[in-house]
């Protein structure tokens, strides 16, 4: 029996019926992720993370509300209500390593899926508000991880709580009041937990309905391929079920194979030791650092000393500490202007040679930035973070910009199915990501 009759024998159903008549649930679930919904014939694994990410997600907030239930925000019960956690309550061990590495991994597959993107041109046009909405859901998922790390109130928590909130001192005027209305008090203790505790829970559900909008804008115009070609007619394109819904759930079994090890092998691989410390607000830790997927942005921000290249121009305007914080933000919010900065019409890098070198640069750049982030600053470090955190801005503002006018693409398919089954190239101008 063929798809077209299992699903109109099932729509069929009374039951089915009487609900879809008055709810049309069903027919929306086809449209959306099933049979009804097609896309680019040509997608590859790389297109498997966002959907990890969904997966990934779920399973945080899931963990997240059982944790909340034996969890005591306050400065002189959090430690110890995390080690009854994991000593007393049934299984508490597995849920909180469950949601502490899902954690990491989240983040794992979501800068995937950023790079993928930026190396098939996934925010150029019409994608760009589709785009900007993954960086907001960037953002809001690194405002929720950094307050989850201060809830288990060890050392790494608290000190890692106190200089990052300290940061907003920098800003003129009324930095100081920031600061204060962050912490609740005049120093991080017990009105800040209660903050980040409360703020830490409300966030997931946040980013759920970003991720919602950010589905029904991709939705508006299907996904991008690994070509940058438009879908050109229906043999471009094949349902989503059963060939990506089979595809997508091979990558799930791969990911929890790897997710499964690191949480029954290795749990506190992505954590830190001085956090098993209980908070001593007396004792600074030796080399504070933030958790590994906040690295590359701490690189950025401890980039900028009085000496720095980039910020001699602009150091009768501001501090060296306000242009390092309003760089690490920068970082982050000039992701989202890709779509204007990339000049180039071809969206994908399999037919843009000297980008696809860039791109490669650029990665190993941000990889480098993650290595200087985790290291003291001190010695050669402060001159690599330097170097790799002026790249980072060069990259993005120059190279990016003259690569578009300056680069001579190779030819592209004529269409989706050209690429596939392996037909002559068609003419040199591509399909246009206006």
């Amino acid at each position: 029996m063929s798809e077209q009759e299992n699903q109109s024998k099932f729509m069929q159903n009374g039951v089915v019926k009487w609900i879809e008549h008055r709810m049309p649930i069903f027919s929306f679930i086809d449209h959306s992720v099933g049979s009804g919904y097609p896309t680019p014939r040509n997608l590859s694994y790389w297109w498997n993370f966002g959907s990890l990410a969904g997966f990934a997600l779920v399973i945080l907030i899931a963990t997240g509300v059982v944790l909340a239930m034996h969890y005591t925000p306050h400065t002189d019960h959090a430690f110890n209500s995390i080690e009854r956690i994991m000593r007393d309550v049934n299984g508490g061990w597995l849920i909180r390593y469950i949601h502490m590495n899902m954690a990491s991994f989240f983040f794992m597959v979501v800068f995937i899926h950023i790079f993928r993107g930026m190396y098939y041109g996934s925010y150029k046009y019409p994608r760009e508000l589709l785009w900007i909405i993954g960086v907001l859901i960037l953002l809001a998922m690194m405002a929720t991880a950094f307050m989850g790390y201060v809830l288990p109130w060890g050392q790494m928590s608290y000190w890692g709580a106190t200089v990052i909130t300290n940061l907003f001192s920098a800003v003129p005027v009324f930095g100081e009041e920031v600061v204060q209305l962050l912490w609740g008090g005049f120093i991080v203790d017990n009105a800040t937990l209660n903050r980040f505790f409360s703020l830490h829970y409300l966030m997931p559900f946040v980013i759920l309905g970003l991720v919602v909008v950010h589905i029904w804008a991709l939705h508006t115009f299907g996904s991008n391929n690994p070509t940058g070609i438009d879908v050109k007619g229906p043999q471009d394109t094949i349902p989503f079920h059963p060939y990506f819904t089979i595809k997508d759930l091979y990558g799930m079994g791969v990911f929890l194979l790897i997710f499964c090890f690191f949480v029954f092998f290795a749990p506190n691989y992505f954590g830190h030791p001085d956090n098993y410390i209980m908070a001593d607000p007396l004792t600074t830790p030796p080399h504070i650092v933030p958790e590994w997927y906040f690295l590359p942005f701490y690189a950025i921000l401890r980039a900028f000393t009085p000496e720095f290249i980039l910020y001699l121009p602009i150091s009768w305007l501001m501090s060296a500490k306000l242009a390092g914080v309003i760089a690490m933000f920068a970082a982050v919010i000039l992701l989202a202007l890709l779509p204007w900065l990339d000049t180039s019409r071809v969206r994908s890098a399999k037919y843009r040679p000297l980008y696809r070198w860039f791109f490669w640069i650029f990665v190993l750049d941000w990889l480098i930035l993650g290595l200087c982030g985790a290291k003291p600053a001190e010695g050669y470090w402060i001159l690599i973070g330097q170097a790799a955190t002026a790249y980072y801005f060069i990259h993005l503002l120059l190279i990016l910009p003259l690569l578009g006018l300056i680069e001579r693409p190779s030819k592209t398919p004529d269409s989706i199915t050209a690429s596939v089954t392996g037909e002559q190239a068609g003419s040199a101008q591509p399909q246009a990501a206006e």
